[in-house]
C-alpha cells in the first residue's frame, strides 16, 4: 500500500469527505471488493459508462469513496492493462489507483482519440478558453460542467497553481518537507501545496466527476491547467517531480519568474551583443525583433540585446523543463491525442 493511503486510512481521511489528497481514487481496495461482494454500501453510476475494445466499463463507489472500475462483457483473453483485478458477481473490477487510470486513458483513446473522458489540448482550446481556478478545490465542478455543457464550449475546467495551492508529491508532504513559495499578492510566502490535494488527485478527481455525471457523452472537450510551473531557481532540484505530479494536464503554464529573480545581465552593451551573437541563433533574435516591432513597440539594439541576454537563461531552461514534459507523456500514454498538451508561457512575480 502507498505510504499516503496508508495515512489517510490511518488518520480516518476517507475520499468521500476529503477527496484529490491521494492520486488514487482507492485507498482500501479489500474493503472495497468486501463491499463489493455484498452488495451493500455500493453506487454504480450507471451514466459513467463507456466502451473500449474490451467492453463496457462503469464507475462504481462505495460508502468511503472508493472507487472502482467494472468491466462487462468483457473479450475472453484480451488484456486490458489495468492491475488488481477481481471477479465478483459476475463482473470483472479493478481499482481506482493512478495507474490504471493512465491504463484507462490509452485502452479509451486508443479507440475514440475525441474522447471527452480525459482532459486534452483538443477543440477549440488551443484558441481560446476560460480557465476555473480551483481555490475552492472540488466544489466548483458541478458547475462547470454545467456551464459547459449548457454553452457548448469547451473550458479549462480546472486550473490550480501548482506548488502553490497542489502538492506535485505527496511523499515530500508527508516527510514534511514541503517547501515555501511566494504569494506576493497577501505579501508573504505560503506553504507549497497549501490546500492539501496532490496535483495527480485532483487529476483523478475531474475525470471521475465528468464521469458520474455523465458530461463525458457530450463529447466536449475540456482542459486541466497546471498553471504556474516554477522554472529554475531553487525549482531545478525538483523538476522532476513537478514532471510527474502534472503528467495528466493537458495545459502547462511556464512561469519563469523564480530564474528571472537569479538572472543578472553583463553590465556593459559590448558583452551583451557578444552574449546574442554567442548563444542565441541570429534567425531567432531577427524573428524577435521583427514581432516586437509589429507590437508598436521601439527597441534599439542594445535595449534589445539587455533584454535577450535577461530572458534568454530561463528561456533555455524552460525548453528543458517543456522536453521532459513530452517524454513523460510519450512514456505513459499510446496515443497522440494522449500525449499532446497546450503550453502558456507567464512572468507572473
Amino acid at each position: 500500500m502507498k505510504a499516503i493511503n496508508r495515512f489517510l486510512l490511518d488518520n480516518a481521511i476517507r475520499i468521500a469527505q476529503n477527496p484529490c489528497i491521494s492520486p488514487d481514487f482507492c485507498l482500501d481496495w479489500d474493503e472495497l471488493k468486501g463491499n463489493l461482494t455484498s452488495g451493500e454500501r455500493v453506487v454504480v453510476h450507471e451514466k459513467s459508462a463507456f466502451n473500449t475494445a474490451a467492453g463496457q466499463w462503469v464507475v462504481v463507489e462505495d460508502i468511503n469513496g472508493d472507487h472502482a472500475w467494472r468491466l462487462s462483457g468483457a473479450s475472453d483473453g484480451l488484456d486490458t492493462g489495468l492491475s488488481d483485478r477481481a471477479e465478483i458477481g459476475g463482473f470483472v473490477y479493478f481499482p481506482a489507483s493512478l495507474e490504471n487510470l493512465v491504463a484507462i486513458k490509452n485502452r479509451v483513446q486508443e479507440v475514440n482519440p475525441t474522447s471527452a473522458i480525459f482532459p486534452s489540448a483538443g477543440g477549440n482550446l488551443g484558441k481560446s478558453t476560460l480557465g476555473i481556478g480551483a481555490r475552492f478545490t472540488t466544489l466548483h465542478w458541478p458547475g462547470v460542467d454545467w456551464a459547459m455543457a449548457n454553452l457548448g464550449i469547451g473550458m479549462t475546467a480546472n486550473q490550480n497553481s501548482i506548488p502553490r495551492e497542489l502538492v506535485y508529491d505527496v511523499d515530500v508532504m508527508l516527510a514534511d518537507e514541503l517547501d515555501t513559495v511566494p504569494f506576493p499578492f497577501i505579501g508573504t510566502n505560503v506553504p507549497e501545496g497549501h490546500q492539501g490535494q496532490s496535483v495527480e488527485g485532483m487529476s483523478h478527481g475531474c475525470v471521475m466527476a465528468k464521469l458520474k455525471t455523465g458530461f463525458h457523452q457530450r463529447g466536449i472537450a475540456w482542459s486541466f491547467n497546471a498553471d504556474h510551473q516554477p522554472i529554475g531557481g531553487k525549482f531545478d532540484v525538483r523538476e522532476d517531480q513537478l514532471v510527474t505530479g502534472c503528467l495528466f494536464a493537458s495545459y502547462i503554464t511556464f512561469d519563469i519568474s523564480p530564474e528571472l529573480a537569479l538572472t543578472e545581465t553583463l553590465e556593459s552593451e559590448a558583452d551583451r551583443r557578444s552574449f546574442v551573437e554567442s548563444e542565441i541563433a541570429a534567425d531567432l533574435v531577427s524573428n524577435v525583433a521583427k514581432r516586437v516591432n509589429g507590437a508598436g513597440l521601439s527597441l534599439d539594439q542594445a535595449e534589445l540585446d539587455g533584454l535577450l541576454c535577461y530572458v534568454w537563461p530561463a528561456m533555455k531552461k524552460m525548453k528543458v523543463r517543456d522536453e521532459k514534459y513530452r517524454l513523460a507523456r510519450e512514456a505513459a500514454f499510446t496515443t497522440e491525442a494522449g500525449c499532446s498538451y497546450l503550453r502558456e508561457l507567464s512572468i507572473d512575480e
